[in-house]
């Protein structure tokens, strides 16, 4: 019987060795607990990259209604330190810094633009983050995305990337506790003595 450091191989032959769990390595992707193999050494998980454009859905609904901006219960922009952030995506992988600038300038100067590249290939991952001194302009640039502004052949989306949440309400129990004099709550779970 021979053993394994025995067998002759070949030259050019493949052999699958398993990956030893008390080895560690740096980086990202080497997790040897993972479903599948990571031989590029980039750990791929399912909806990563993909942008969550609630706020944009949110200003869609509430535009149908016929809602003022004003009501309770509408999100509604936050400024930043210098300004409005506008997150615009469906940009071109190829698109610059200064193509995007241009297209957006219509609408009034446009402060900052962070166009975020992919690490492995160094094409734009597909958003920019644009910055608006005015509300206004902000808002007229939502809206030309939204009727369909275009670069490079391809239609932009945008929204607010920041706002701010809706007012919440005290459930009932605890505003009238707070009308009859008792609005401190202890820290105890137990109920206060009578």
């Amino acid at each position: 019987m021979a053993r394994e450091e025995d067998v002759d191989i070949g030259p050019g032959a493949d052999v699958e060795m398993e990956d030893d769990p008390s080895i560690r390595k740096r980086g990202r992707g080497f997790d040897p607990r993972a479903d599948g193999p990571s031989n590029d050494g980039v750990k791929h998980v399912g909806n990563f990259e993909k942008l969550n454009l609630s706020s944009e859905a949110q200003m869609d609904q509430d535009e149908s209604a016929g809602q003022d901006e004003h009501e309770e219960g509408i999100e509604r922009p936050a400024q930043s330190i210098e300004g409005y952030i506008i997150i615009v995506t469906g940009i071109d992988e190829e698109a610059t810094e200064e193509e995007v600038i241009e297209k957006f300038a219509d609408f009034g100067k446009v402060q900052n633009c962070h166009l975020n590249l992919d690490r492995r290939t160094g094409y734009v991952k597909g958003y920019a983050l644009l910055e608006f001194r005015q509300l206004e302009e902000a808002k007229e640039a939502i809206a030309a995305c939204k009727d369909g502004l275009t670069l490079m052949d391809k239609e932009l989306k945008a929204g607010f990337a920041f706002v701010q949440p809706p007012p919440t309400h005290l459930p009932m129990g605890i505003r009238g506790a707070a009308s009859r004099g008792n609005a401190t709550r202890n820290r105890s779970r137990s109920p206060d003595r009578r």
